[in-house]
């Protein structure tokens, strides 16, 4: 395969796995290369501004990862979300061009079926039946807060959380080791008072 590259990936269509799906859902396709960024521009404006009820992320291969970073981070910013989980299997075809052509010039091709793992997940603002497969409640809201608050305490302010803690008495365990060590007959017995001014700086 080394004299072969990819030259186009097409996946099979499928019906989405979810049943009495609202006919205006927004159906987010993502892929390898997709940039995340750009996927949660266009999901939040289709729930947010255009108010849509329902929207189904999907992936396979290696976009199951990407796919379930974007619901996370919708149910994450929007809340309250119910959500429905379908894992399946799905046929994509790879063709590949051979790099070295026969000698009459006509390049070969070759059709490579695979079978890949793929993800469904529908996020909706509506109840959903909690007794099928997959299915997920809100995550409840007040938990969420305080989590992202906490964050948000830790990443904006660390200053201020870095003065709330309680700072360790450093001296102490260094003085009296000192004072074990030092010699009973100093001469001018200043040793002490020495060593708790140098700790205290």
């Amino acid at each position: 395969m080394e004299n072969f590259r990819k030259v186009r990936t097409s996946e099979e269509d499928s019906p989405l796995p979810f049943p009495n799906l609202s006919p205006d859902v927004v159906e987010m396709k993502v892929k390898e290369g997709s940039k995340i960024r750009n996927l949660m521009n266009f999901a939040m404006a289709q729930m947010e501004l255009k108010g849509s009820r329902q929207i189904v992320f999907s992936g396979c291969g290696r976009a199951v990862t990407k796919t379930i970073t974007c619901v996370e981070i919708m149910k994450r910013k929007l809340g309250g979300l119910h959500q429905v989980t379908k894992v399946r299997y799905k046929t994509v075809l790879e063709v590949w061009e051979n790099q070295d052509p026969l000698p009459d010039g006509q390049a070969q091709n070759l059709t490579v079926h695979k079978n890949v793992p793929s993800i469904c997940i529908l996020l909706s603002r509506d109840p959903l039946d909690p007794n099928q497969t997959g299915y997920q409640p809100p995550e409840p809201q007040h938990g969420l807060g305080t989590q992202l608050g906490e964050a948000g305490e830790d990443t904006s302010s660390s200053s201020s959380t870095g003065l709330k803690r309680p700072l360790p008495p450093p001296c102490e365990e260094l003085l009296t080791k000192k004072l074990q060590v030092q010699v009973p007959d100093s001469p001018r017995g200043l040793g002490t008072a020495d060593q708790q001014t140098d700790c205290h700086h």
